[in-house]
């Protein structure tokens, strides 16, 4: 089941004041609820909860559940970069090449030198 997810700033939401909340029951907000997926309940102007329909609350959560895997996917890319720079500080003459590396004159003229721009 693919849902849209819209995620709008909690100020753009339907607003229902907490005491309409009890005027009109819980059908009378599920009304409101059904029109736009979703109801900000306020007290005095003050938002303090939002009642999502239950398409709502799953789309939410599979867009919670996709952006795990692609968090995922994104740490296990860089932890394989990682590993491979990490690669070159083993080899045999790593320790030989750091230290001539140290010694050796370094000519900024100006600039930064990092990363792997250099």
């Amino acid at each position: 089941m693919s849902l849209a997810l819209k995620l709008d700033a909690i100020g753009l939401l339907p607003k229902t004041p907490a005491s309409d909340v009890k005027k009109r029951g819980w059908r009378g907000v599920m009304r409101d609820v059904q029109k736009s997926g979703r109801v900000v309940v306020t007290n005095h102007d003050v938002p303090e909860a939002v009642i999502l329909s239950a398409s709502e609350y799953a789309a939410i959560a599979q867009a919670l559940e996709a952006t795990k895997g692609r968090d995922q996917a994104t740490l296990e890319a860089l932890r394989q970069r990682f590993d491979d720079r990490l690669k070159a500080l083993r080899e045999p003459d790593a320790a030989d090449r750091l230290r001539a590396a140290a010694r050796a004159p370094t000519k900024l003229r100006g600039k930064v030198k990092a990363g792997t721009s250099y």
